[in-house]
């Protein structure tokens, strides 16, 4: 089986990335690729460029095809995509690789060992064939996240981003620009500065951002929410973090699929040092160590007569999302209020924006990570813009700005 390289449907236009993401699509089943090229192409900025059997295939065509993003499936013949994984980014450091893998507890521990090993992020691909072609929301996520990984290195490169929201660097979804519409959807750049009104240079305009001051009181527990882009960042903040959460328990909400969030707490485990696994329903929360909101379950603290405890439950979904973050932010404004320091990185949508008003409301702190160190700008802008956060950081700097407030509460 050769490699196909699929031949430009304009043409009579020599550079087809002024109007398209150049995407080519790695996966060893035909029927499985022509799903995914329909359902990338349906999109009038994507352009399917060029499409392989495995990762060898694939490793030929890529200085021909020079995507922006490739879709690359993990178990393949003669190449599997692991084993493609590094071959590809060698050749091109600045393309992003969207891991397509099955919902099993071996690809999903496979997906994450890939984005530590320099994947972009990850696509739970439906069992069947049949599932593939009904399943709406892995449609939806595979579109998003292409477009999303593909502005992403445009952006980097200083390159033009097809459409003219994206070219000025604001969102790259459909969906995304109707959940933040009025929230503060103009880009952001280099936020600095202490509590009060802050500009924040913009490409084309001043952005006024106010910072609350930072919490006086010690947080007795951290919370961290995040979602496209997320993995990453948790395990780079919380691996930054190992010497400095021995005395408070940590909550995070990652919005990922059931058989992912296990393996994400034992890769995060294994990364910061410290006990880390999915929340369990009625559980003491422990200091110095680690709670993942289980995948399909929203997350949230009660107070018992033994101290704190963790509740699951599956109630309706929020923000389109379950586990969402708006129920712990809400939970804990009535449990820790000023005893407690949230954090929201890099993540699609606004989930969290309500909840954390609840709970900025009560007197807890609020940091947010910076736009231009977010994969998607969506959660932290969302909050950000609101004039709830205390600090807005690049993803470098976030474990030292939650240890100066850990540090220097009272």
């Amino acid at each position: 089986m050769s490699v196909s390289v699929i031949t430009p449907k304009t043409p009579s236009n020599p550079d087809d990335s002024l109007t398209h993401f150049r995407v080519m699509v790695v996966d060893d089943s035909a029927v499985i690729r022509g799903f995914l090229v329909r359902y990338l192409e349906d999109d009038s900025r994507i352009k399917v460029v060029a499409t392989a059997s495995n990762g060898a295939m694939a490793l030929k065509t890529m200085k021909i095809a020079r995507p922006d993003v490739v879709v690359l499936d993990i178990e393949m013949p003669e190449m599997d995509g692991m084993t493609a994984l590094p071959k590809i980014l060698e050749i091109d450091p600045t393309v992003r690789v969207v891991m397509a893998s099955t919902l099993t507890l071996k690809n999903a521990d496979i997906s994450l060992r890939a984005i530590q090993m320099g994947a972009a992020d990850y696509v739970p691909k439906p069992e069947t064939t049949r599932s593939v072609n009904a399943d709406v929301d892995f449609r939806r996520e595979l579109v998003e996240k292409v477009k999303i990984y593909a502005a992403a290195r445009r952006r980097a490169l200083r390159l033009h981003i097809p459409g003219s929201g994206a070219a000025s660097g604001g969102t790259v979804v459909s969906r995304q620009r109707t959940l933040d519409r009025g929230i503060g959807k103009r880009p952001v750049r280099d936020v600095v500065g202490e509590a009060g009104k802050v500009l924040v240079t913009a490409k084309r305009e001043q952005v006024p951002i106010v910072l609350r001051p930072l919490p006086r009181l010690r947080p007795h527990l951290l919370a961290i929410a995040a979602s496209t882009g997320g993995p990453q960042a948790l395990i780079r903040v919380l691996t930054g973090l190992k010497d400095s959460l021995g005395q408070i328990p940590v909550l995070v909400v990652q919005h990922m699929p059931a058989t992912f969030t296990a393996i994400l707490a034992d890769h995060i485990g294994r990364s910061a040092g410290l006990p880390c696994r999915e929340a369990v329903d009625k559980e003491r929360l422990k200091p110095g160590h680690i709670y993942v909101a289980p995948g399909d379950y929203h997350l949230t603290v009660k107070r018992s007569e033994g101290g704190m405890m963790l509740a699951l439950d599956q109630g309706s979904p929020e923000n389109f999302c379950r586990p969402a973050v708006d129920p712990l932010f809400r939970s804990l404004s009535e449990t820790y209020g000023g005893r407690a320091l949230a954090v929201v990185l890099t993540g699609m949508g606004h989930d969290g924006l309500r909840g954390a008003r609840d709970l900025v409301n009560s007197g807890a702190g609020l940091i947010a990570q910076d736009e231009k160190s977010s994969v998607v700008w969506g959660m932290p802008g969302a909050v950000a813009m609101a004039g709830l956060c205390s600090a807005v950081v690049p993803l470098d700097e976030m474990a030292e700005a939650i240890r100066k407030v850990i540090g220097e509460g009272r």
